[in-house]
């Protein structure tokens, strides 16, 4: 994700943290520093907590990293995970097919908090930690749970309640979380993949509008609000994906490239390609080498002119400034044979419109978000016509 920072690597997994973790940690600093205390004591107890919050955010790790590893033993690589305020996320490749497969990437997440409330219970059995009374913790013992908050008397023993609650919360059957994932994968074991995700995803808003109201009629914490819109919006957006990933089901680059299209040199003018944007409808432009110039044969794809980096262009270097000093080097690429829910991806993750279709280097097509949602839209008009009905 943007604007956010690398941490370490793990069996080739990036993990990155979101500048708006930030927020969480200033937030955590302002609710629990007390100004009624002494100076050292007040930030000691901030500390604590934000120590603990970093404890949890550790574990949120392992949780993903959970999934992750399982899924790397079923062949899907993870491109990175990323840590918000709301939780972490685990980027994978792509979702396995079968939904055995999903339960188990699934289900290893909320499992590794088990593992970790469970080695930290035996830490405090082993330390006494668990006693009541006398001043240790109130775990079984007079205060219960709400006492593991808030004495703030021992760090293992909150660390290992918050693991417990991780657990609870990953399997409510809220999609996409964790129990959300769960119920659609069950249900994709007796059903078509995109109507188990609706099902699952109409669970998950329905409990997305109960963590809504809880947080707005009863006083509830506003995050369970946050986490209440995240869930509707990622329940949504899940469900609209696995409709696509069905209709692109036997479709390759090949059958959704543009064969027709418009192409710039690295030595053309801004002008030209300004002509170019308002002469059609074309609005990324690949660049190719011509006669060999450029460092590249004749053909070969140089980089990528899209519209937004045209007009950022024209506004700092005119339109006599060159093609080859404005474009997007180095940019992805796509081959014919390529799945078309593999293009449609890297696109939405790179956030960009169209990406070259190569042949041995050499450009033979465009493929673009908007041509690939044609492509489905014609895909589906024809299986609903009678003559294709007819003709089978």
């Amino acid at each position: 994700m943007r604007w956010s920072l690398k941490l370490a690597k793990v069996s080739g997994i990036a993990i990155y943290v979101h500048w708006t973790f930030l927020l969480l940690i200033a937030y955590i600093v302002w609710a629990t520093y007390r100004p009624d205390l002494p100076t050292g004591q007040a930030v000691a107890q901030s500390a604590w907590a934000v120590g603990l919050i970093l404890a949890v955010f550790l574990c949120v790790v392992l949780h993903e990293l959970g999934h992750s590893l399982t899924a790397k033993r079923f062949g899907i690589a993870t491109r990175q995970i990323t840590l918000l305020p709301i939780g972490g996320v685990a980027s994978l490749e792509r979702m396995p097919e079968d939904p055995k497969q999903e339960l188990w990437i699934t289900v290893m997440g909320p499992l590794v908090n088990v593992v970790i409330a469970g080695v930290l219970l035996v830490v405090l059995l082993v330390t006494g930690g668990l006693r009541s009374g006398g001043g240790g913790m109130a775990v079984g013992g007079q205060g219960g749970l709400e006492a593991t908050f808030a004495t703030g008397q021992h760090f293992i023993a909150q660390l290992m309640v918050v693991n417990m609650l991780l657990v609870v919360f990953n399997l409510i059957p809220a999609f996409p979380m964790d129990g959300g994932r769960i119920l659609r994968a069950i249900l994709a074991m007796a059903m078509n993949y995109a109507r188990a995700t609706a099902i699952a995803a109409r669970v998950g808003q329905f409990m997305a509008i109960l963590f809504a109201a809880a947080a707005l009629f009863l006083g509830m914490s506003p995050f369970l609000f946050i986490i209440a819109i995240f869930i509707f919006l990622g329940a949504e957006a899940e469900s609209q994906y696995a409709a696509m990933r069905v209709a692109f089901q036997g479709l390759t680059v090949r059958d959704a490239m543009m064969t027709r299209y418009r192409v710039l040199h690295p030595e053309d003018s801004l002008r030209r390609a300004a002509d170019e944007l308002l002469a059609g409808s074309q609005e990324d432009f690949p660049v190719v080498a011509q006669n060999g110039e450029a460092g590249g044969e004749a053909g070969m794809v140089l980089g990528m002119l899209p519209r937004g980096v045209l007009l950022r262009a024209l506004a700092n270097g005119g339109l006599e400034a060159t093609v080859g000093e404005s474009m997007i080097r180095g940019c992805p690429v796509a081959s014919e044979g390529d799945p078309v829910e593999v293009a449609y991806r890297r696109m939405r993750e790179l956030d960009c419109g169209a990406l070259p279709v190569v042949r041995d280097g050499r450009l033979v097509g465009l493929v673009s978000l908007g041509n690939i949602s044609e492509l489905v839209m014609v895909r589906s008009a024809l299986e609903g016509s009678p003559d294709r009905a007819v003709t089978g």
